[in-house]
C-alpha cells in the first residue's frame, strides 16, 4: 500500500470510502479512537478473504491508504483495532469485519450468527466480555464502485402549494399489478414503467417519496420469530441500494 498517497493526491480531494481513480483504489474511514485500520480485501464471490493491508496515513481522525492496480468490483471489509472500555463507549473488537459506511455496494447477504457480537453471549458479565470468533462469513461485505457522473436531471419546479406526495413502497406497490410483467414486480424499473406513472399523475399526484430504499437487515428479535422486515427500518448503509 502505497505510503505517501492519503486524502489528497495531486490536490486532488478523496471523500471518505473507496475511490477508483482508473490506476487504483483510495480507501479512506474516520475513527476517531482507533489504534490501526486494516483493509480486506476479498475474491469476487466475498467469501474468501485473500489479503490484507494496513491503513498506513492519518490525517486528523481518517485513516486512508491508496493501493494501486485495483479496479471496480473489489470486495473489502475492514478490521479495526483499539481499546476495549464498554464503560466509556469503547468497544473495538478487530476479530469482527465491518462494513464500510460509505460503501455505494454490498457484496453477499447478512446472516444471523453469535459471532456478530463482540460480546460472548450468555457470559456473567454479559456484554463486558470480548468474543473473538471471526464474523466475515456471515456478513456483506462493500464493493468498489465507479464513480458517479453528475446528475443532469432537472429538478422538479412544482410549487410547494400545489405539490401532493404519495408515500409508497417500492416492492408492495408494483409487487401484483397487473399490467407488469412479472420481471419488473417489485422493482425499481416497474415503478418507472409508464403506465404506473400515468396512473400515478391521474390520482392527482406530483411526487412520490419513497419508504426506505438503502441496505437493510432483519432484527435480532424478527430473526428468531423467523420473521422479515418488510419496510426497511432496519438500516445498514445509507448509501447502498437495498440488494
Amino acid at each position: 500500500m502505497t505510503k505517501k498517497l492519503n486524502q489528497i493526491i495531486d490536490g486532488q480531494s478523496y471523500p471518505f470510502g473507496s475511490t477508483w481513480d482508473g490506476e487504483g483504489v483510495n480507501f479512506a474511514l474516520f475513527s476517531a479512537h482507533a489504534e490501526k485500520v486494516e483493509l480486506c480485501l476479498f475474491d469476487e464471490s466475498g467469501q474468501t478473504e485473500v489479503s490484507r493491508h494496513e491503513l498506513p496515513g492519518k490525517t486528523g481522525d481518517v485513516w486512508h491508504g491508496y493501493l494501486p492496480g485495483l479496479a471496480a468490483g473489489t470486495v473489502y471489509g475492514y478490521r479495526v483495532y483499539g481499546p476495549l472500555d464498554p464503560h466509556s463507549g469503547h468497544r473495538f473488537n478487530h476479530h469482527k469485519l465491518l462494513l464500510d459506511p460509505y460503501a455505494r455496494q454490498l457484496k453477499g447477504s447478512f446472516h444471523w450468527n453469535d459471532r456478530h457480537f463482540a460480546y460472548q453471549r450468555g457470559a456473567s458479565d454479559v456484554d463486558l466480555s470480548f468474543d473473538a470468533r471471526d464474523n466475515a462469513n456471515w456478513t456483506v461485505k462493500a464493493v468498489v464502485t465507479l464513480p458517479h457522473p453528475p446528475s443532469t436531471s432537472a429538478k422538479p419546479t412544482i410549487p410547494w402549494h400545489q405539490t401532493s406526495i404519495y408515500e409508497t413502497h417500492v416492492r408492495g406497490f408494483t409487487r401484483l399489478h397487473p399490467e407488469l410483467i412479472e420481471s419488473q414486480r417489485g422493482t425499481f424499473t416497474g415503478l418507472c414503467d409508464d403506465k404506473v406513472i400515468d396512473y400515478i399523475k391521474a390520482l392527482g399526484i406530483t411526487s412520490i417519496e419513497l419508504l426506505p430504499v438503502h441496505a437493510f437487515i432483519d432484527e435480532y428479535h424478527l430473526h428468531r420469530k423467523r420473521l422479515t422486515n418488510y419496510w426497511g427500518y432496519s438500516p445498514i448503509n445509507f448509501f447502498s441500494v437495498h440488494n
